[in-house]
């Protein structure tokens, strides 16, 4: 309970008793005033319990970001090694791919020449 909720719901007791203290004696004046702090004692007390709210929400807010950097992070670290092991295969295929054409010189070439006709003509246009 924060200050507001606190004031607004002594001022809301204040002006029911004011009110009843009012009718008794056959003061209107007093009646008016103690209706008139009931309903401000009313919104204050609301207003404290929706600033109470807004703290809690922030709060959540905030704990909802650590949240998401922390998992963030993880997920940053976790692409960072699979970065890593793609280049470690990617240098190794490639080392053998090398050797593959060092050792077979003419069936690589013919692989190639092969590859690049077969894109030139998927890749000329329809007649």
């Amino acid at each position: 309970m924060n200050r507001d909720q606190f004031r607004g719901a002594s001022r809301h007791l204040k002006g029911r008793a004011q009110t009843a203290l009012g009718g008794v004696t056959g003061d209107p004046a007093r009646q008016v005033r103690g209706a008139v702090n009931q309903v401000a004692g009313g919104a204050q007390y609301a207003y404290g319990r929706a600033r109470d709210r807004a703290d809690d929400l922030a709060e959540d807010g905030r704990h909802l970001a650590h949240v998401v950097r922390d998992r963030a992070d993880g997920l940053i670290e976790d692409g960072r090694d699979l970065a890593r092991d793609a280049r470690k295969r990617g240098e190794t295929y490639g080392r053998q791919a090398v050797r593959y054409a060092d050792d077979n010189r003419k069936s690589a070439l013919l692989g190639l020449a092969a590859i690049a006709f077969a894109v030139g003509w998927l890749s000329r246009p329809k007649r």
